[in-house]
């Protein structure tokens, strides 16, 4: 049986793997390349097998750096079945299709055709089939099985059974405790695991402690009179971001001031989640207890959601202070560059980074302190304080990538680390080999192995 990485090999974005058994060709996602501008990224290099040839797909989660690419698969001929959790679709629907405009006024900038039509996301839906947790899916000779990963609403790690081997895929791992989900769960009894690796050289913050630093960079900004910058990614990131803020306004730690939700795309992700609030299978025991008690976990007083653009130009009429939740999380497009144009000149203002920034990001840029930065053409200094929470960060670190790791050791053949920057995958592979005693490698893009 080969495995063969085609994206997300000693790089957090883009992530693509296919496994070829005697009878069944799969993929494993199938994601848009980010970080930086996307004419420059691969994006529009065909693929390096051909579509046709592929029996089915099954994707992990929603996020577009494991979706983004699935309706160009879809144009280039691919017609086999994909697979997911019921949340999942749902996501990709509403992100497809979004990600799908951004792309196209991206490729019209460099004179490029779109990378794919809304046609073709159509064409992706109508080949999309849900399975729940634990359900066995049968491709041919091929056997594959959904477990939580705990990283957002129905994320999965993917248990792929085939010529009498078992390979995990652990897709994108979440971080714990977390608002809102389950934890990842406990798995046995695996030959060989591809590992994310996204925060594999860290520990994160206590994610006890950033209710707490949530709180104190609001009241910051109230005691100066300023505004504070939320770049937050619109699925996971904003409603455990409106959760917390809920708790925070009910139980009186931060005054009543105005919270704008500047994301159409994060109000109609909100809407899913609410859906499936009061779900077992997803969520947590104590975020159903308070469904069932009554409490609308993701509405609060003063909380304004702004779907309409004339309602986001007006915010900045709204005075000081106020606190503003805009995507795109790495503050590479979306009403979040607005804003920051607007408020990052203004030593009253901050900026909260609460999710990954990818390498060359305006998000990272602004986070590793490049002053002035470059926002829709326009030269912006930042005087205003740029602040970060790890603890929000919806990836496992260090020792629980480990922890997800250890059941399997008795069994595990070999680990290939994935979907993370050189700097985060050679310290996790060298601890993974020292304490675990498994036999770890890292491979290049484009590399296959025989498993």
């Amino acid at each position: 049986m080969k495995l063969t990485f085609y994206g997300g090999a000693r790089t957090v974005t883009g992530s693509n793997y296919l496994l070829e058994a005697e009878e069944t060709k799969i993929l494993i996602d199938c994601g848009l390349h980010q970080g930086g501008y996307v004419c420059e990224l691969d994006n529009y290099e065909p693929f390096s097998y051909d579509p046709k040839s592929i029996d089915a797909l099954f994707v992990t989660h929603a996020h577009i750096d494991h979706i983004g690419k699935i309706p160009k698969l879809y144009k280039e001929g691919f017609r086999g079945k994909i697979f997911s959790t019921p949340p999942t679709k749902e996501f990709a629907e509403e992100l497809l299709l979004d990600s799908g405009d951004l792309l196209a006024r991206e490729a019209k900038k460099c004179g490029k055709d779109p990378i794919y039509s809304t046609e073709d996301v159509s064409g992706v839906l109508s080949l999309w089939n849900t399975e729940k947790y634990h359900k066995e899916i049968v491709v041919k000779d091929v056997k594959g099985l959904f477990y939580d990963a705990g990283h957002i609403l129905g994320s999965s790690s993917v248990l792929i059974e085939a010529e009498g081997k078992k390979i995990i895929f652990s897709g994108d791992l979440g971080n714990m405790p977390a608002p809102l989900i389950k934890e990842y769960e406990k798995i046995e009894g695996v030959d060989y695991a591809i590992m994310e690796s996204t925060y594999g050289g860290r520990v994160h913050e206590d994610p006890a402690e950033r209710k707490s630093l949530l709180e104190d960079a609001i009241e910051d900004v109230v005691q100066k009179g300023g505004a504070l910058l939320i770049p937050a990614f619109a699925m996971e990131r904003t409603q455990e971001l409106l959760y917390e803020l809920n708790n925070l306004v009910e139980n009186g730690r931060i005054p009543e001031i105005p919270i704008f939700l500047d994301s159409p795309l994060a109000i109609k992700l909100t809407a899913i989640y609410k859906k499936y609030e009061g779900d077992a299978d997803y969520f947590d025991k104590e975020s159903m207890n308070l469904v069932k008690s009554g409490d609308a976990i993701f509405q609060f007083p003063g909380l304004h959601p702004t779907l309409k653009t004339k309602d986001s130009r007006e915010i900045k009429k709204t005075p000081n202070p106020k606190v503003i939740i805009a995507g795109s999380g790495m503050s590479q497009g979306g009403r979040i560059v607005f804003h920051e144009r607007e408020y990052l000149p203004d030593e009253k203002s901050a900026i909260l980074f609460i999710g990954y920034q990818v390498r060359n990001s305006l998000g990272r840029k602004i986070l590793e302190g490049e002053n002035p930065v470059e926002i829709m053409g326009k030269t912006t200094p930042v005087k205003a304080k740029v602040k970060a929470i790890g603890g929000y960060s919806a990836h496992a670190d260090q020792p629980l990538l480990m922890r997800w790791l250890k059941p399997m050791k008795t069994t595990l053949k070999k680990v290939y680390l994935v979907h993370g920057e050189e700097d985060q995958m050679g310290p996790l592979a060298q601890k993974l080999k020292d304490f675990m005693a498994v036999d770890t490698y890292i491979p290049e893009i484009g590399e296959s192995v025989e498993l």
